[in-house]
């Protein structure tokens, strides 16, 4: 049976403890033997149920799941929400592009600003050395790269790319929605034009957003657009990116679009 299992205070060497919340499709237990890819979701907490979210609205990607794959639109797949903490903002900074020398003024800025240095390589840690073996250890899961996603909103955009660059033998796909690109601006081309990883059997989602905080993206989307063209993603192909006309940056609005992500990661075969 389709459910939603919580599993609090998840103990980690790296950040601090948390809660992961595990979404499993329906009759995922039938028939015994079945295995599932999975897509791993950063701000768990905004995701299911709104009398959990920060802001008091949900991206209800359970409900975008049970309608996606009753209309065979999407493989069933499990989602593994990962609740943020009060260190969100510095666990999904990206730690590398602010290594060269070039960067150590804006590094320092970024560590006055955010209260420390960036946190991301930590929280990748956790991620793919303690979450991702036990969820693969407890839920039915197909383990391979081919089969294992990540996906979030502004920050969790862009700890989504960043986990795709770094860890491309995990991760076959990375929807990032919102991405918050004036957090890397200014350092992030250079990281991203080194590191991105070759297109083959893996696909990257962009979209943004023209009112509030969205309407800054644009101008930094089409640069990385040109770096993802340049290395060899196919537009429409296994790589999209969307401009949505009068979408803010919240979750109404992430809720309201959140199928075109999932849909093109998890489509059908």
């Amino acid at each position: 049976m389709t459910g939603i299992y919580s599993h609090r205070n998840f103990y980690s060497r790296f950040v601090s403890p948390r809660t992961v919340d595990v979404w499993t499709p329906p009759d995922y237990d039938l028939p015994k033997g079945r295995r599932f890819p999975v897509m791993y979701v950063h701000d768990g907490q905004n995701l299911f149920d709104p009398d959990l979210s920060s802001s008091g609205d949900a991206w209800e990607l359970d409900k975008a799941m049970r309608l996606l794959i009753s209309e065979n639109r999407v493989r069933p797949a499990i989602v593994v929400g990962i609740w943020n903490t009060e260190e969100r903002m510095r666990e999904y900074l990206p730690n590398k592009p602010f290594y060269p020398p070039h960067a150590a003024e804006i590094s320092r800025d970024i560590e006055h600003y955010y209260g420390g240095p960036p946190l991301a390589d930590s929280y990748l840690r956790f991620l793919t050395e303690e979450l991702k073996p036990f969820i693969d250890t407890h839920y039915p899961t197909e383990s391979g790269r081919d089969d294992t996603f990540i996906m979030g909103s502004s920050m969790g955009a862009l700890v989504s790319l960043y986990a795709f660059c770094e860890y491309s033998d995990t991760f076959s796909g990375a929807a990032c929605m919102s991405t918050h690109w004036p957090a890397v601006h200014a350092v992030f081309r250079d990281y991203l034009t080194a590191s991105l990883p070759l297109p083959e059997r893996r696909r990257i989602y962009f979209d943004y957003g023209t009112e509030t905080l969205d309407r800054e993206y644009e101008p930094f989307q089409r640069q990385v657009d040109e770096i993802v063209a340049q290395a060899g993603y196919e537009h429409e192909k296994n790589w999209i990116t969307r401009r949505f006309e009068g979408a803010d940056h919240s979750e109404f609005s992430w809720r309201f679009r959140a199928h075109v992500p999932l849909t093109f990661l998890l489509g059908t075969k």
